[in-house]
């Protein structure tokens, strides 16, 4: 499976180095190089290609929005900086994600699962995994093994047939990444996988023998099934 080409646009060292390290810890992305200007990081892309571009906004010489909208056929960007008031400009750009300074890997993580989910769509390869951030640890979770997702404050459970992992993210980003004919959001708590569900009712869909609640505005996903 090819793995995702990224280059960082980067003028703080240090803001560099966490993205590169990173980027180093998941497994489908190849990080090609690093620029620390926007006018560097167009001259090769002239030549070269990426499938992704992390992009500060306060650069020298040219800002990152303004490079963006130099960009006619831009890949897909993820916006980092300490500034939240870019947030919107940088959503009427298509950015796939927009990452706050300081961010943690969790944060990360579920910005380029984004980022890969759209990449393996596009590329027509069925893609039947992702990779979830469980403890420090980068945890490989097959799609057919996921019998529901359930949330838990700040974390997700998902609940396989082999284990049960913890997850800082929430069901909203975690949803975003999964195929979206496999799973069904069926409550504001829980995302069941449609191939596991053994019977259902207007109230409670079963699983493996555990009863997981319809919440109240989501009966027509049940029917649609």
């Amino acid at each position: 499976m090819s793995k995702i080409k990224c280059i960082i646009i980067e003028d703080e060292p240090l803001a560099a180095k966490v993205l590169s390290d990173y980027i180093s810890a998941v497994p489908f992305l190849a990080l090609q190089r690093t620029f620390k200007d926007a006018i560097l990081a167009a001259e090769f892309l002239l030549h070269n290609e990426t499938d992704l571009i992390f992009l500060d906004i306060h650069l020298p010489k040219l800002k990152g929005m303004a490079f963006l909208r130099t960009l006619v056929n831009p890949p897909s960007v993820i916006v980092t900086t300490a500034y939240h008031q870019y947030a919107v400009e940088g959503f009427n750009l298509n950015v796939t994600d927009y990452l706050l300074k300081p961010f943690e890997f969790e944060r990360f993580l579920t910005a380029v699962n984004k980022v890969n989910a759209e990449y393996r769509r596009t590329a027509g390869d069925t893609k039947d995994f992702i990779f979830v951030n469980v403890q420090k640890r980068k945890v490989k979770i097959l799609f057919s093994e996921i019998l529901y997702i359930e949330s838990q404050r700040e974390y997700i459970k998902i609940v396989t047939t082999k284990s049960e992992y913890l997850s800082k993210m929430s069901t909203n980003e975690i949803e975003e990444v999964l195929p979206e004919h496999l799973f069904k959001r069926i409550h504001r708590s829980f995302i069941v996988s449609v191939n596991q569900i053994d019977s259902y009712t207007a109230e409670v869909v079963e699983i493996k023998g555990i009863p997981i609640p319809i919440g109240r505005g989501y009966k027509d996903v049940i029917d649609n099934l």
